[in-house]
């Protein structure tokens, strides 16, 4: 079962467990799934929008910063696959649509801390998930999406925490702390290609896993998947002399920076 199957493959499982309410918005399914990256070993993510609070003896709950201040969830194993789904309110996702509103953003009050982690993989996620029910819904809420700040958010987030670890990689160098440079160069590397990502829509910095894959997804003109590679692993790092390469990629970073548009 993946995400080439009939949508009804997907929601058998669910139905068969009780797990759609009457009058759900919209299901979908998440994550690596939904782009065709999950393997043997991977759990499968299900996100369900309803208008009511699900009440279950069977769940859990997560905590979140809206109201109400929790999601339900849910979860259940079928043909040895673990599925893991979460409930959302409509109006829970109507207000983290507020705390990236363009109002919000231009007046200061969008910040790295904006979002938590939940919140960020939801609005990331809605342009890549797999939709089983509730087509329409979905639709509406991409269109909001584009309207909204986020992609500027993610973009600006990253391009910080890259200039951040940019900056501690030349004090290091400077100290002759050569092994940490070293952590801080890769570090904004990362960050800088996260940015590069988001600006072209390919959300997810939080999982660095899937970075090679969301990287073919776009395929950046501002660098090649093999100079991202040598990087990413590495290639040429000597350990008796690691300053060239640490300098190299620090150069590197603030080229590509440049060259990624926040808008």
């Amino acid at each position: 079962m993946d995400g080439t199957k009939a949508a009804e493959d997907w929601l058998s499982p669910l139905r068969q467990h009780g797990l759609i309410p009457r009058g759900a918005l919209a299901v979908f399914v998440v994550g690596s799934a939904a782009r065709g990256w999950h393997n043997p070993r991977s759990d499968f993510d299900v996100y369900v929008v309803t208008r009511t609070e699900r009440v279950s003896s069977s769940g859990g709950t997560v905590p979140v910063p809206l109201e109400p201040p929790r999601l339900s969830t849910e979860l259940f194993y079928t043909q040895s696959r673990r599925w893991d789904v979460t409930y959302w309110l409509d109006s829970q996702i109507d207000q983290i649509f507020a705390k990236v509103s363009w109002e919000a953003f231009e007046t200061g009050r969008v910040t790295e801390d904006t979002l938590v982690l939940r919140e960020e993989l939801l609005l990331g996620r809605l342009g890549s998930c797999l939709p089983l029910l509730g087509e329409a819904w979905l639709a509406r809420c991409r269109s909001r999406l584009a309207e909204s700040a986020f992609h500027s958010f993610a973009v600006v987030r990253s391009l910080g925490a890259a200039d951040d670890a940019v900056e501690d990689a030349l004090g290091q160098l400077e100290a002759g702390d050569l092994e940490s440079a070293t952590i801080s160069a890769r570090l904004a590397f990362g960050h800088v290609i996260n940015a590069l990502l988001e600006s072209h829509g390919e959300y997810g910095s939080h999982l660095p896993k899937w970075r090679p894959n969301r990287f073919k997804a776009v395929a950046p003109q501002a660098i090649s998947f093999a100079d991202y590679w040598r990087v990413e692993t590495m290639e040429g790092y000597d350990p008796a002399d690691p300053a060239p390469w640490i300098e190299g990629v620090l150069t590197l970073c603030q080229d590509l920076a440049m060259r990624v548009e926040t808008s």
